[in-house]
């Protein structure tokens, strides 16, 4: 019997969606599609899952929502996998409704005892409490026992280490007093520790977005399928038979598979995501293409001369995983006092057996002693210090517009001394803007609409744009064609008119951004164009110099376009024409001179600086691939929260520091009466409950 084919699953990229109304559209868009059985938008990641009839293939729906108005780009479903199963956030909040819910049992029994249970009713209430604690305590506390001995196999300490002694000690000298029917059990105190501890880390985990490696978000954008040439004949082939050599058909908007050289065709590429230019580059034979371009006008065959790992795609993916091996070198504050704090804990409570044990001879009173050591000085407070201003300062920011994605981002960004923005896309809208709308005749706006509307071209839809708002109607231009590479053309009251390339009109190039208008009278005229800024980009620089912090411009846009911008933004030190690794080298450059640098960026040829900076940030608006390489997502359009972000983490760094004074203070107080012999579990539980709720207090100062 023959099995019938599966349906396609599908996914795009959808970097320009925003909001509600986006995914309404979208979908509504995707689902009306012949073949297409349902999709789904999820905003976070602005990516779009489709289920669909085994005919229908990305290229059919990529144009239906370009023509809705909303840039798409294909996804490898197969790379995709391999970042999804992240289950580490719902697998803590388990862990701590187990640890909350059984505490507060234990906790009610523990009231009966300090209330005056005694003989067989205070041994019956330690039992059951045993019976909760200790199945409670090797599930919830999993996280702690892992990372401690991942700690000692290596013959280091940290901040899980003091946990997990404390906890093992709580439980057998519980158990062991529950036995010999004593009057004092650690089960309460050992479940709140664990309790609390878990929210630290839960907390920590709330203040960033799932870790995903931008490396694996790189290679899901390698386009996954490509049209072979073969003897004339075409087959659709997965890119991993491409070899080098093979001719490749490339169509109007489809992006490029591989490296290689134009044999045939005429068209214009779309660098921008790859370089940052923001015009299209014409291509025609003996052009070189890289992997990711986007082909534009005119259907283009490419000679392979590179594939797979060796293509520039690939490479840059190569470098932002080095650059990601770089930043996880960075120590936190919360590390560094794990170093002090752990071996400290450790001698104090061997200290406390010792001399107990020594001035009574009697190793269960020492071992009590020691375990209360342990457990009151246990790090709960040190624990709570980090995530909790983490998370103050974080909902400050969100509602800001900006999304904390990475546990010591904030840290970082405390200590920047120098911001590097990219241009096209980060400090530009990354579209044409029409200067000179009111300059030029009605007759050649007409003509010009008329010429551009039919276009894909960015110059034409943004003059299209422009012109419409302006209220102009289109000319009546008949045999509209579009010449690939060079612009459109067609007749008008019997003349042939052109919109286009300088030097396909007649015109001479000037410096800036234009098209060229030819109605066949001699005389082109020139539609100008300037990349719009983005909002606030202009209040940003001055802020952040204001600030003291030295702003860059680095972008791989041409020496012109950078420098003009430049001037426009007050910004003295800028570098064009830049390819990624040179962008990616400058980073490390500044990083090897003690600059601690905030790079912000949003394109493919950004994504190895964003990884390889101090700490970075993105717009919502740019790829996957650059929003996952970098720290912080920029939620709206707006670049003016920037420089507050860096006021922010200075503010929450110093709350940090204080959380860690005060639960010094902590330690200097509870510490004598642990060592003294007074520390009961009810003394215990109060003093980890009081440390744990002040420094939350301190931190929730960020707030306001």
């Amino acid at each position: 019997m023959e099995q019938a084919p599966t349906d396609a699953r599908l996914a795009l990229s959808l970097p320009s969606i925003h909001c509600q109304g986006c995914i309404s559209a979208v979908e509504r868009g995707l689902n009306a599609h012949p073949g297409v059985k349902s999709a789904r938008v999820n905003l976070t990641l602005k990516r779009a899952l489709i289920e669909a009839e085994p005919d229908v293939h990305a290229a059919d729906l990529i144009p239906v929502l370009e023509n809705l108005g909303y840039e798409a780009h294909e996804l490898d479903v197969t790379a995709l996998a391999a970042t999804q199963n992240d289950t580490a956030g719902r697998d803590l909040l388990m862990r701590l409704a187990v640890a909350g819910f059984a505490s507060m049992n234990v906790m009610l029994l523990s009231i009966s005892v300090w209330s005056g249970a005694s003989d067989a009713t205070r041994d019956m209430f330690h039992w059951i409490s045993a019976a909760i604690t200790f199945p409670a305590i090797i599930f919830s506390a999993q996280p702690f026992f892992k990372n401690a001995w991942s700690a000692l196999k290596v013959g280091r300490l940290n901040m899980d280490v003091p946990i997990v002694l404390a906890l093992v000690l709580a439980l057998v000298t519980s158990l062991w007093e529950t036995s010999l029917s004593g009057e004092h059990a650690y089960f309460d105190a050992a479940l709140t520790l664990t309790f609390f501890l878990l929210a630290g880390r839960y907390l920590d985990y709330r203040t960033r977005a799932v870790a995903r490696s931008a490396a694996q978000e790189l290679a899901a954008l390698e386009v996954p399928r490509a049209i072979r040439l073969l003897d004339g004949q075409e087959y659709e082939v997965p890119v991993a038979d491409l070899a080098i050599g093979d001719l490749i058909l490339v169509r109007p908007g489809g992006r490029m598979p591989v490296d290689g050289e134009v044999t045939d065709g005429h068209s214009e590429l779309d660098r921008s995501l790859l370089t940052g230019e923001t015009l299209p580059v014409f291509a025609g034979p003996g052009t070189g293409v890289s992997a990711g371009e986007v082909n534009l006008t005119g259907p283009l065959t490419i000679r392979a001369t590179a594939v797979g790992e060796d293509t520039s795609l690939h490479r840059m993916a190569d470098l932002v995983a080095i650059a990601e091996s770089g930043r996880s070198r960075y120590t936190s504050l919360a590390d560094k006092a794990a170093k002090l704090y752990a071996p400290g804990v450790h001698i104090l409570s061997a200290l406390a057996f010792v001399g107990w044990y020594l001035y009574t001879f009697d190793v269960r009173t020492a071992l009590n002693i020691a375990a209360a050591v342990l457990i009151i000085t246990c790090p709960c407070a040190l624990g709570l210090a980090v995530p909790a201003v983490t998370t103050a300062a974080s909902g400050r920011l969100f509602k800001k517009g900006m999304l904390i994605k990475h546990s010591t981002a904030l840290e970082r960004l405390a200590g920047v001394d120098t911001v590097v923005f990219d241009k096209t896309g980060t400090l530009t809208a990354g579209t044409p803007q029409l200067v000179n709308l009111d300059e030029m005749a009605q007759s050649d706006l007409e003509i010009a609409l008329a010429l551009a509307a039919p276009s894909a071209h960015p110059l034409s839809v943004a003059l299209a744009r422009a012109a419409r708002e302006a209220g102009i109607t289109p000319a009546e231009v008949s045999e509209l064609k579009e010449v690939p590479g060079y612009g459109t053309e067609g007749i008008f009251q019997g003349r042939r008119v052109r919109l286009g390339r300088a030097a396909w009109v007649g015109a001479a190039q000037g410096s800036q951004t234009a098209a060229w208008l030819d109605t066949g009278d001699g005389n082109p005229r020139g539609f100008l164009f300037t990349d719009a800024l983005r909002p606030g980009a202009a209040e940003a620089v001055r802020a952040l110099q204001a600030a003291g912090k030295d702003v860059l411009l680095i972008s791989g846009d041409t020496t012109g376009a950078v420098e003009a911008l430049a001037k426009r933004l007050g910004i003295e030190k800028w570098v064009a024409e830049a390819l990624p690794e040179d962008k990616a080298g400058r980073i490390r450059m500044l990083a090897g001179q003690g600059r601690k640098v905030l790079m912000v960026g949003d394109g493919l040829n950004d994504t190895a600086a964003l990884a390889a900076a101090h700490v970075s940030i993105s717009p919502a608006s740019a790829l996957d691939a650059a929003r996952v390489a970098s720290d912080i997502v920029l939620l709206g359009q707006d670049l003016e929260p920037i420089a507050d972000a860096c006021t922010v983490a200075q503010k929450a760094i110093r709350r940090i520091r204080e959380n860690f004074r005060l639960a010094t203070l902590y330690n200097v107080i509870a510490v004598p009466l642990a060592v003294a012999g007074l520390a009961t579990p009810l003394i215990a539980a109060l003093a980890m409950s009081s440390s744990s709720i002040t420094v939350s207090l301190n931190a929730l100062r960020l707030k306001s």
